[in-house]
């Protein structure tokens, strides 16, 4: 039997009086009498411990708040976008609601079985992160593969910058070539301006590097190299430099598997024009400080190559070859012919245009078949020779 019943029990069968069940008990004889009231009062309840609970609680979330923040806990999960305590409360922040700490945040998720605590999980105070002092200091670019609703297989390349995280492209095509990569980069160029650098793996649709001498730039290293922009590449087998681009495509593909799989790929490019739209709008990011990409991105001047190449007028076209193996770009209103030669006669070229600088790749392999000055007082253009310096360099 409880304490404070033997005490009543006690002085209610004649046993003792209040003031020697004080003594007997070890309590003060004021606490007796109190619970002799109580006893009174509301009987054998009545001496049972009351709860510590506070009458109120300032500090304890609204319920409306709470309610949001499940609800917004779920709606951003279904739409394969981040659900994080620090994502939730940058939308509370944007709904004008009150924000609780983010800690706040995580333990009414963990209350409610939304989120598993791992507490074996390496803290995030240990990471050492590397990030550019400004917006087009550095492009990170990398490809990942993904599936049409035929289980036909498709490739996403993207271009992110790495100081802001800002999506400056993302393109889906049937297979990522050589002569892709560059088209796509000066696509995105010609909206955003040079970075001064990019850094990519050691895929050949980016570097021939470790080609074993095998092969010249491709057409991506000479366009970096034309203008002037620093070529990084990460070490071989070791992801981890390209970190924020591989967190990416996780973010991608979460995103796109919420939907049905796109059944063409032009309706997959649409999908992915709506998901850089949310991706660098709608989505704030940890690193960032509660701000999206776009904050970021505009937030401080930008960074440019160190020779830009200003004023430079660049342009892509496709083209086929010739049955004389010439290719016709016209220039200063004139219609020149690129000698390409007749052995890549009827295949299809990416050409390459900076001013009078011009580059034919290979649209399949991104091959560079020649590089040519132009000369608007000839119609024939022939390749440009190389220097024995080039030549050696190409070895």
């Amino acid at each position: 039997m409880e304490k404070n019943k033997l005490i009543i029990a006690s002085i209610a069968q004649g046993k003792l009086t209040p003031a020697q069940d004080a003594e007997h008990f070890g309590v003060r004889r004021r606490w007796v009498y109190e619970l002799m009231r109580r006893h009174r009062a509301l009987g054998e309840d009545g001496v049972l411990p009351l709860s510590k609970r506070p009458h109120s609680s300032p500090q304890q979330t609204e319920e409306t708040v709470r309610t949001r923040i499940l609800s917004l806990r779920h709606e951003l999960t279904d739409k394969g976008l981040d659900a994080g305590a620090e994502t939730i409360a940058w939308h509370l922040l944007v709904e004008d609601l009150p924000v609780p700490a983010a800690s706040t945040i995580h333990r009414i998720l963990c209350s409610t079985g939304l989120v598993t605590n791992q507490p074996h999980k390496r803290p995030r105070s240990s990471w050492h992160r590397f990030e550019a002092g400004q917006p087009n200091e550095m492009w990170q670019s990398d490809f990942t593969r993904w599936s049409l609703a035929s289980g036909a297989d498709v490739e996403i390349l993207n271009f992110l910058d790495d100081h802001s995280r800002y999506l400056i492209s993302c393109t889906a095509h049937g297979t990522v070539t050589g002569a892709l990569v560059p088209e796509s980069f000066l696509e995105a160029a010609d909206r955003y301006g040079f970075p001064a650098s990019t850094l990519t793996d050691n895929g050949m649709v980016f570097t021939t590097r470790l080609s074993g001498g095998k092969g010249e730039l491709n057409a991506f290293e000479k366009t970096l190299r034309d203008l002037g922009i620093q070529q990084k590449n990460g070490s071989p087998n070791h992801p981890q430099t390209q970190g924020k681009i591989e967190r990416f495509h996780q973010t991608l593909k979460r995103w796109l598997t919420i939907d049905d799989p796109a059944e063409t790929l032009e309706r997959l490019n649409q999908n992915l024009i709506r998901f850089a739209q949310v991706y660098n709008t709608e989505r704030p990011h940890r690193a960032l400080n509660r701000r999206t990409p776009a904050q970021a991105y505009e937030a401080v001047p930008k960074a440019i190559p160190n020779c830009p190449a200003s004023g430079t007028h660049h342009r892509v076209r496709t083209d086929k070859i010739d049955a004389g193996g010439k290719v016709s770009l016209r220039y200063q209103g004139k219609l020149l012919h690129l000698g390409v030669g007749r052995h890549h006669m009827y295949e299809h070229v990416t050409v390459l245009v900076a001013d009078t600088a011009v580059t034919v790749i290979l649209t399949n392999t991104g091959e560079i078949l020649g590089e040519y000055d132009l000369d608007a007082t000839r119609d024939y253009q022939a390749k440009k020779k190389k220097s024995p310096a080039q030549a050696e360099d190409h070895s």
